[in-house]
């Protein structure tokens, strides 16, 4: 199942893809919700994870029938970053993962962290992946909107100095899918989050891979 001609660069999403973080994001999620009078479902939460904060504690407000007032979105995304740091005291990183970054790193293949995170919880995270040196992170407060907005995964190839279109973004969630779609980038999707293959297949995941190993055992050399 070739991916097609290798990329110019990779992006990864970091929750799900890189480390084993999202029941530990719904979790942090559920903790702050009720503050807010917000009754939610984990079954609910779970495949809003990866997209903006904000975003999510909008979409989980009005689908509860709750109005938040102005900048509450906001605050309860602070917390639910202060309930995720406590929570996640320990990032496990998802098999193989050390090894198969520091393997791009070695064939001279650029890649990148693009992750919908505030900044403490991404850096931790990518921490816990014991990685030579620190990667290239693109996190939640780099840009006014995250994912499902493309602006992240754009800031990164900036950074990067290659064309969008000579990207591919490497994520676990439709909204990394629909992230990658906007921003004109090979969208390639691991089944190692809370997302289904439909759900993939629906916002626009040009591959799917079971695990991240398999997809970096597909991928073209240069």
């Amino acid at each position: 199942m070739t991916t097609s001609r290798a990329p110019r660069a990779i992006i990864f999403d970091l929750d799900g893809t890189l480390v084993d973080t999202v029941g530990t994001r719904v979790d942090s999620w559920m903790a702050v919700f009720p503050k807010h009078g917000i009754d939610a479902d984990p079954e609910f939460l779970a495949p809003l994870m990866g997209s903006d904060g904000k975003y999510l504690a909008r979409m989980t407000a009005e689908h509860y029938g709750v109005e938040l007032q102005p900048g509450e979105d906001a605050r309860i995304d602070i917390e639910a970053g202060d309930e995720f740091r406590v929570l996640n005291a320990h990032p496990r990183p998802l098999p193989a993962v050390h090894d198969l970054l520091e393997a791009l790193t070695d064939r001279g293949m650029p890649w990148a962290v693009a992750t919908s995170s505030l900044p403490d919880d991404a850096r931790e995270s990518v921490e816990s992946l014991k990685l030579r040196s620190m990667p290239l992170i693109c996190d939640g407060a780099d840009v006014e909107h995250a994912k499902p907005a493309p602006d992240l995964l754009l800031k990164a190839a900036g950074l990067l100095d290659v064309e969008p279109a000579e990207t591919w973004y490497v994520g676990d969630s439709r909204w990394d899918m629909v992230a990658s779609k906007a921003a004109d980038m090979r969208a390639i999707a691991v089944l190692t989050g809370a997302t289904t293959r439909e759900s993939l297949i629906e916002a626009g995941a040009d591959v799917i891979y079971p695990t991240l190993a398999e997809f970096m055992a597909d991928l073209p050399a240069r």
